[in-house]
């Protein structure tokens, strides 16, 4: 397949294109600036595309199999990115998506974006991805949503906890095994419709993802 990855010059979109690239797929890295696509080519992204989230992204989508969306506005910006991109930029994808009749869409959410209101520190960050969530749902694509708790930049652990919500919260997950999250639920038809909460833990990946 060809799978468009979105953000992909973000940490976790561009590990996930090299877990994509030793796979059969093609990864499609979709940037705005044309001075990442070396450093993307070099992640293992067969080939790339400039588009801006914030202008018109339909030509992106040509001769696409599968989205992965893992853009973010970044923790730096102010709540006017944060819904330009987390939000407003991922429905963009979500209709481009629709619109090109590319069925497969994995989106990277947040945990706690089943009730923003129980956070006051980052509640317009959670609304933001808890609206692109519900866009998504609803569009009738073959949806997988994936909310990882708070990221590190550790080494990959390979091991995951992994429920629809998860009550104790007071862990993290390497982006590491978030890239690897991603690139593995593509091909899986037991995660379409289906919107979960990731942690590191003690179940491999692959048998984790077994159980969704």
């Amino acid at each position: 397949m060809n799978i468009l990855v979105v953000g992909a010059n973000g940490n976790v979109a561009k590990q996930a294109i090299k877990e994509l690239s030793k796979s059969d797929h093609k990864a499609v890295a979709m940037i705005r600036d044309d001075k990442q696509t070396e450093s993307l080519m070099d992640a293992g992204a067969d080939r790339v595309v400039i588009a801006d989230l914030e202008e018109n992204i339909d030509h992106a989508f040509d001769g696409i199999d599968a989205v992965i969306f893992a853009a973010g506005s970044g923790g730096h910006t102010g709540a006017d990115k944060t819904i330009l991109i987390d939000m407003w930029g991922a429905m963009k994808a979500v209709d481009a998506a629709k619109k090109h009749k590319v069925d497969r869409f994995v989106l990277l959410s947040s945990m706690g974006t089943v009730d923003p209101d129980k956070s006051d520190r980052i509640k317009h960050y959670l609304v933001a991805k808890k609206i692109a969530d519900d866009h998504l749902k609803q569009s009738g694509l073959n949806y997988t949503i994936v909310r990882p708790g708070t990221l590190t930049d550790d080494e990959a652990l390979g091991k995951i906890k992994l429920e629809q919500e998860i009550e104790v919260r007071d862990t993290t997950i390497t982006r590491a095994d978030v890239a690897k999250v991603l690139a593995e639920v593509v091909d899986r038809v037991n995660t379409y419709g289906k919107t979960f909460e990731i942690l590191n833990g003690d179940t491999p990946i692959n048998e984790a993802l077994d159980r969704v």
